[in-house]
């Protein structure tokens, strides 16, 4: 059971498995939506450039059929004119096919965005497999790009017959009058047909972009036991692991700062240590070390414990002490029990005379600081 498992691909991909993904040329693309947008903008394109291709075509028409006298007679002149004539054609359908290029490029970007990859081009071996090629041929993804295609020729099919039969008397027609109206009414029936077709194809991509996601999030599962490698060969880099242990201290320093506006006092160096520290009687039997810090971080603890109101007590030596040998969370050592007890009395009693509860502390003497934990 374990094995089935670990071999089951059930996790989402990590982003270093997206990342190599995206490497190899690997996303999730929609040859459906390219159609479709492709079609769309022809429609477009033919509606906002087909004034000027109309009486472009229709220049060529009529020169073409009615040409020069004098460029027929000899092989030269009618090459020279043939050449005339299809750089004519080719002014005419330049913007039309330069819009389409475009949107060519930029319409795989939609889905999976800008991706290329010099290792997709390469050749691999299993792409020569007749095993690999028959399971490519008669798989799931062949299948489904089967389906898709019969259900494009259907609707192509069956939205160009509709457009046909709707447009046949005005076919009938366009012979039958100037040449440059009936090309320019050709161009409408050819821009309608090509809307018609691409908002059908649309509903045809708006099906397909959603599996193409959800197949290739498919595709790129990992298994628990690969997850677990990944992990492992990440984490044993040098870089990863000091990533890792800079967060570690931002999230413990965050958590620090978060916990001085309680303290009950912040005893200091008084500059380059800080110690904050909190009595509860409910929680511990002793007084608990809830900051500390050198230098810079020192100075944050004082700036924070300024700002909240708590009392900052310069004791040098019970500072060091506490900084040497307590960790944050931690209750105060044995030793140094009477000390912080004299320093949290202090200041339980400042406080009281502050308010007009009670007389005035006397100056405190040296601590009772044992010689092993002077620092």
């Amino acid at each position: 059971m374990a094995e089935t498992d670990s071999g089951e691909r059930s996790e989402q991909a990590t982003p270093k498995r997206l990342k190599e993904a995206r490497e190899k040329g690997q996303v999730a693309r929609s040859r459906e939506l390219t159609t479709a947008m492709l079609l769309m903008m022809a429609s477009v394109s033919l509606y906002s450039f087909s004034s000027s291709m109309g009486t472009g075509f229709a220049n060529v028409a009529t020169r073409a059929f009615s040409p020069d006298r004098k460029n027929i007679f000899t092989s030269n002149q009618m090459i020279a004119s043939l050449g005339e004539l299809l750089g004519d054609v080719l002014l005419s359908v330049a913007p039309f096919f330069l819009l389409l290029f475009s949107i060519a490029l930029l319409s795989p970007l939609l889905t999976g965005g800008l991706a290329f990859s010099s290792k997709a081009m390469a050749p691999k071996a299993n792409r020569m497999s007749p095993a690999k090629g028959f399971k490519r041929m008669f798989g799931m993804h062949a299948l489904m790009e089967l389906v898709k295609a019969l259900a494009k020729v259907s609707v192509v099919f069956l939205v160009g017959y509709l457009v046909i039969i709707q447009v046949f008397p005005e076919l009938i027609q366009l012979g039958q009058g100037e040449a440059e109206a009936g090309i320019g009414r050709a161009m409408d029936l050819v821009t309608r047909s090509f809307f018609l077709i691409s908002l059908s194809l649309l509903v045809i991509a708006l099906i397909d972009v959603p599996y193409q996601i959800w197949n290739h999030a498919k595709q790129l599962k990992m298994t628990k036991q690969e997850v677990k490698d990944e992990f492992k060969d990440t984490e044993g880099k040098p870089e990863v692991k000091g990533k890792i242990r800079q967060m570690q201290r931002e999230l413990a320093q965050s958590r620090m700062m978060e916990a001085i506006p309680d303290a009950d006092v912040v005893v200091t160096n008084p500059e380059h240590y800080s110690v904050a520290l909190k009595y509860d009687a409910i929680r511990s039997s002793a007084p608990i070390v809830v900051a500390k810090g050198v230098d810079v971080i020192a100075m944050q603890i004082r700036k924070v414990a300024i700002a909240n109101d708590v009392a900052i007590l310069p004791v040098p030596p019970l500072a060091r002490a506490l900084y040497h040998t307590t960790e944050i969370d931690q209750e105060v050592p044995h030793g140094l029990y009477l000390a912080v007890a004299q320093v949290l009395a202090y200041i339980f009693q400042m406080k009281s005379y502050r308010q007009g509860k009670g007389l005035r502390p006397k100056e405190l003497d040296e601590l009772p600081i044992p010689d092993e934990l002077k620092y």
